[in-house]
């Protein structure tokens, strides 16, 4: 499969961040910012690199989404001592953000979330789209050798006319050669039980 299509791979500890030149021959002679994994803190580097800029969000900032949306939980009352720890929409020491902080994050950049109907296929989404923004997908993922599994974010964003990956997994970004693959990819990512979400300017 094309640029990352692969859904299970051993995971960094380790985070970082980089500008790279985007492309090989000249194609795009722009820089993109990416971020490396850290724990579970995908969906972090997947909005900095959604948004092209180093700390445009912070754990400080998810944190606090994650706690707003937790006191008006419908079903905190029914919450045990291990949800202290294992929050509804976070862990508070690995991260591990859910959907909901996803979409309050970006609301709050003046950004609009909406799900693709997995039953469409992804050439049915808008690539040309004035207002598209990017795409972020969710994939199911395997860890430590198979003995943990869980979803991992990544952020899918067109600069300067070129697709790219932002996979925090990988060590650089990875240019789609064109946009056949990119759908292809996507595609690859639904079949797979993956989520594809559309991410739109809302001003």
């Amino acid at each position: 499969m094309e640029s990352g299509a692969k859904s299970v791979a051993e995971r960094d500890e380790e985070g970082s961040s980089a500008m790279v030149g985007g492309g090989d021959g000249g194609s795009s002679s722009s820089k993109v910012y990416h971020e490396r994994q850290r724990l579970q803190f995908c969906l972090l580097h997947a909005l900095n690199s959604l948004m092209q800029e180093k700390e445009s969000f912070t754990r400080a900032e998810l944190d606090g989404i994650a706690g707003n949306l937790v006191h008006i939980d419908p079903n905190k009352e029914h919450w045990t001592p291990i949800s202290l720890i294992f929050k509804p929409h976070h862990n508070v020491f690995t991260g591990n953000y859910d959907v909901n902080v996803l979409i309050t994050a970006l609301e709050a950049r003046k950004k609009k979330v909406i799900w693709h109907d997995h039953r469409k296929g992804a050439s049915s989404i808008d690539l040309d789209a004035d207002e598209l923004f990017g795409l972020m997908i969710n994939v199911p993922v395997r860890r430590f050798r198979g003995l943990w599994t869980g979803r991992h974010w990544v952020a899918i964003r067109s600069i300067n006319g070129t697709w790219f990956n932002l996979d925090s997994d990988f060590s650089a970004p990875k240019e789609f050669q064109d946009r056949e693959k990119l759908i292809a990819f996507l595609d690859s990512i639904l079949s797979q039980g993956g989520e594809v979400m559309i991410v739109l300017q809302d001003e």
